[in-house]
């Protein structure tokens, strides 16, 4: 009933400013996205690339689940008011069967400017036609305080270590200043699931869904468990790494690059950027990728067309890297200007991405509203195996039967790196 209630309005919203908006529909352009969402970020983006735009773009923001209604509501009302749309891979996938107009004209020009294949091919979401460009990227990276560096294991290489160096390497630290100074995005509003689903669970089981409570799962919990004993217990409480780091609660951080940025740009001489730890399957890592679409019946396609033009220009991929802390999706020389922490967010990345066990893992696709339950079932598993010390196996027999419950109530398939399923996602 809320969900009819929400659609009902937002199509009253959509028809309502239709036809306060219908004679200037061919000379303005629609823009909703679900990313720039905070206010800060919405101005710089509007002052510094829109406006440099071809044509006037009008830029408004929303909510994961309220875009989805919005688009969908003005899909069954067949009055379109939207043109371009701006959102995360796993938030434009809902879209593809009924709101979508592909893009398939736009893929040379993608690729002449620079956009890798991969990358590509994933704004296909598993259709033939491609469904959106590549837009913009993050992804999460470690930092850490260069003095933390001479307790590193002396057979250690910073960007290609292990689970079992970093825990070595906190312990180290330990031993020698009595200080736990790993610290993760553990609090309340920290991106913590993001670490077990992108990071931790794919380098130990090649997995996210299907080798939950797998034994090879088992043994990550366990080994886990041994480096939470080196971490900053006020992890906890820590939603934002750059605060921490800030601090000096921890020297060592595992965060979103726009959650370790402030600490970098304040002092980008104390530290070094380095991907996340490897384990038996290869080196996790969850690319943060948003693409632009265009809506069916758009009623300004040539408008949106030279707006993502605009958008996937080398200028305006660099000016949104110095300024908003997204990373282009293209080849692109970054400014000599370019702030020093900005420098080492990018070089942290890259050398992510670069990795030769580098193992791709995908935001969750196809949970529609179920997303925050899904993320629970993952820190719910955390807090009873390492904080209450519950027992591994039994703790993962049950949470992976609320697991369960979310694949088989939204019916949602594998995603990368679990296999593909032609069902919802089956645990092991």
């Amino acid at each position: 009933m809320k969900r009819h209630i929400v659609a009902t309005a937002l199509l009253a919203l959509a028809t309502s400013w239709g036809s306060i908006t219908g004679a200037r529909a061919q000379s303005d352009t629609l823009f909703l996205s679900t990313q720039l969402r905070p206010v800060d970020e919405t101005t710089l983006f509007r002052s510094l690339v829109l406006n440099a735009a071809p044509q006037k773009v009008t830029y408004a923001v929303e909510e994961p689940a309220a875009f989805t209604v919005r688009v969908e509501a003005e899909t069954k009302a067949g009055k379109r008011t939207v043109s371009l749309l701006g959102a995360l891979h796993g938030e434009i996938q809902p879209l593809v069967a009924t709101s979508l107009d592909p893009v398939d004209d736009l893929v040379a020009a993608a690729r002449a400017a620079g956009i890798p294949d991969n990358l590509i091919t994933l704004g296909k979401l598993g259709t033939e036609k491609q469904q959106y460009i590549p837009w913009m990227q993050a992804t999460y990276v470690m930092a850490a305080k260069k003095e933390a560096l001479q307790y590193l294991p002396a057979s250690a290489d910073l960007n290609a270590l292990t689970y079992a160096q970093l825990r070595e390497w906190a312990a180290n630290i330990q031993a020698k200043t009595g200080k736990r100074a790993l610290g993760f995005p553990a609090g309340p509003k920290g991106l913590m699931p993001r670490f077990f689903q992108g990071y931790l669970y794919p380098s130990f089981t090649g997995g996210v869904v299907s080798t939950f409570k797998s034994a090879e799962a088992e043994a990550m919990w366990a080994e886990f468990k041994a480096l939470w004993a080196h971490v900053n217990p006020g992890s906890t409480n820590y939603d934002f790494m750059q605060e921490a780091l800030l601090a000096g609660d921890v020297m060592i951080a595992f965060d979103h690059v726009a959650r370790l940025k402030d600490a970098l740009i304040a002092a980008p001489n104390d530290y070094v950027t380095f991907p996340a730890p490897a384990g038996p399957k290869g080196r996790g890592y969850m690319p943060v990728v948003a693409g632009l679409a265009i809506a069916k019946d758009a009623p300004n396609r040539p408008g949106a067309v030279a707006t993502i033009n605009h958008l996937l220009s080398a200028k305006t991929q660099t000016t949104v890297a110095a300024n908003l802390g997204f990373f282009p999706v293209m080849k692109a020389d970054l400014p000599p200007d370019l702030p020093g922490g900005i420098k080492l967010l990018v070089e942290g990345v890259a050398k992510t991405q670069g990795a030769k066990d580098a193992l791709v893992s995908l935001l969750p696709i196809g949970l529609g509203a179920k997303g925050g339950e899904f993320n629970k079932v993952y820190m719910d598993t955390f807090q009873r195996i390492v904080l209450r010390n519950e027992d591994i196996k039994t703790a993962l027999a049950a949470q992976a039967n609320a697991l369960k419950a979310i694949i088989e109530d939204t019916k949602a398939p594998c995603w990368s790196p679990d296999k593909a399923s032609s069902g919802p996602c089956p645990i092991q």
